[in-house]
């Protein structure tokens, strides 16, 4: 049962939390404001959506990138000042052990871990879609596409190549498909150029000829244009780095999937998506246990210590996860292990704090 002490702390954690969030937010909306707004005059984009396309699914997305931090502010924050006042010295003598007093603190660090994972898996995916949307029409130059030589495998035993791929007209050069079975070829069709039939839905190859191969026998097919359903669209051409963060859960598992099958380097870019999904909120527990430890003790620099302790160690967390993951993008390091290191090196850290931290 939560008793009176419990929720006295649980309030004043989660309050201290959204109001860190409501004026760091508040500031950086301010700043974005001030710095696109010749943006926003120049392509004359409406007020409407200025605020409920673009600032309206922005306060999210960035509120739970530094949730993390914001939860190790808000513990540093509030729990110095319950130890300057005396109130955890009060509440050990009064025989409430530390590992007790921790309880409301992991409620609180629940509530919010809850609460991030369902935002950042299902609810911030298509807000983000609808931010970056505005953001290419009237923030950002239009995106050009000109990758060259680019191979996918669109099904099992079915591979594609172009030379070049142009965004801007949905058009590729130079494309071949192959089918090979049984580690043979069996059929292979080149066409000059394919492209993207916007009202059919379909590719239409330009100057064709098929090759279909029967042991020593061969057929060959041409003709000038060639109307072909293939399991490939415009979309798996764009390679923008804000993609993945507009995937839901289950769209980015089927991505993965889908990235596997083609052989992508990619790959690992949205499996660390994936797990930072899920190790972001876990950091929150983490956080708050060397906050409650950094800050319980009642030391003579007061709350401006514990602070800059606090900032210090939030930043370093930071600033390991960054690294790692730039690791695992480059190849060196696997995504799951590249993820959860410094979740693993910070729960070492909260441990040994928590061991010294006053009983």
């Amino acid at each position: 049962m939560l008793k009176k002490l419990d929720l006295y702390i649980i309030k004043k954690f989660l309050g201290t939390f959204f109001f860190a969030i409501i004026l760091i937010i508040g500031i950086a909306v301010i700043f974005d404001a001030a710095e696109n707004m010749d943006d926003f005059v120049d392509k004359k984009a409406p007020m409407s959506k200025i605020i409920f396309e673009y600032y309206l699914n922005f306060v999210p997305y960035f509120a739970n990138l530094f949730s993390a931090l914001f939860v190790f502010i808000s513990v540093i924050f509030f729990t110095s000042k319950l130890s300057s006042n005396s109130e955890i010295i009060a509440m050990l003598s009064s025989g409430i052990s530390f590992r007790r007093l921790l309880v409301p603190y992991f409620i609180s660090a629940f509530i919010i871990a809850v609460f991030s994972y369902i935002l950042s898996n299902f609810v911030i995916p298509p807000a983000n879609q609808t931010r970056i949307d505005f953001e290419n029409k009237y923030l950002k130059n239009k995106y050009q596409n000109h990758d060259m030589n680019i191979h996918k495998q669109i099904s099992p035993g079915l591979y594609v190549y172009v030379e070049r791929y142009h965004n801007d007209g949905n058009v590729g050069n130079r494309f071949s498909i192959e089918r090979i079975e049984d580690m043979k070829l069996v059929s292979k069709t080149n066409a000059l150029n394919i492209t993207w039939d916007t009202v059919a839905k379909k590719w239409v190859m330009d100057v064709y000829y098929t090759r279909n191969l029967n042991g020593m026998e061969e057929d060959l097919i041409k003709g000038a244009k060639l109307d072909t359903l293939l399991n490939l669209s415009p979309q798996d051409f764009i390679n923008r780095d804000n993609t993945k963060e507009t995937m839901d859960y289950w769209q980015l598992n089927e991505h993965i999937e889908k990235l596997k099958l083609e052989g992508s380097d990619l790959v690992a870019n949205y499996v660390i998506e994936k797990h930072k999904r899920l190790s972001m909120p876990f950091a929150a527990f983490i956080l708050a246990l060397i906050g409650v430890a950094v800050s319980s003790r009642k030391v003579r620099g007061g709350i401006g210590l514990h602070l800059g302790i606090g900032l210090g160690l939030s930043f370093s967390y930071i600033m390991f996860m960054q690294i790692s993951t730039n690791m695992a993008t480059s190849g060196a390091m696997d995504p799951l292990i590249a993820v959860w290191m410094p979740n693993v090196v910070f729960s070492l850290i909260a441990f040994y704090m928590y061991k010294r931290a006053p009983k």
